[in-house]
């Protein structure tokens, strides 16, 4: 199964951190025992592999059809050039927020106006950024996003919502539940972790 496979990368590679005594904070203020450093990945050649395959198998599962493919700035860019390279298509990344000085753009790369774009992400956990790039390729080049293929996903309910609501379809090749089943930890802290993914914004 996909999942359990991605899932093993990750852990093999060292990309899932566990410390329920000294949580993680996030970009977006939430502390947690548990933190998914995909970035990490890239440095690895068989990891990488693995993963675009990922990205490649489910892109035909999906039956999505597309002119270029989309990086979320940063820890996207790699992955989603990957996925373009190998299957060349014209590649852009965008930025959380347009630039504040020279050509104030959030989205870097030459892609044709109202292209079909896929977008290529590193993590969901609230999909913020995810929102706001998908936002801003609508915006800037008047794109229409085929959807969004992770590498994982926290689960999170405030997640799938924002996805919902912004009209984002979206795909991932791991989830939370795949990478915690394979954790290699105490039943006690395994609870720690799932009660934190329970309710993240009161752990």
């Amino acid at each position: 199964m996909l999942a359990d496979e991605i899932a093993k990368v990750l852990l093999d590679k060292g990309a899932v951190k566990i410390n329920p005594d000294e949580p993680f904070t996030w970009t977006s203020g939430i502390r947690s025992p548990i933190y998914c450093d995909n970035r990490a990945l890239v440095s690895f050649p068989e990891a990488r592999e693995k993963i675009l395959a990922g990205f490649l198998k489910k892109i035909e599962e999906a039956g999505l059809e597309f002119d270029a493919v989309a990086g979320v700035a940063t820890g996207a860019i790699a992955w989603g050039m990957l996925v373009a390279d190998r299957l060349q298509k014209p590649f852009c990344y965008v930025r959380p927020e347009p630039r504040d000085h020279g050509t104030g753009k959030q989205v870097e790369g030459f892609v044709e106006p109202k292209s079909k774009v896929l977008v290529i992400e590193d993590l969901f956990s609230t999909a913020g950024s995810t929102v706001k790039a998908v936002a801003g390729l609508r915006k800037e080049i008047e794109a229409d996003v085929v959807g969004v293929i992770a590498i994982s996903t926290y689960e999170f309910e405030k997640a799938a919502t924002r996805l919902s609501e912004a009209e984002i379809k979206w795909w991932t090749l791991t989830n939370f539940t795949a990478i915690v089943g394979q954790l290699e930890i105490s039943e006690e802290q395994k609870q720690v972790v799932l009660e934190f993914a329970n309710d993240p914004a009161r752990w």
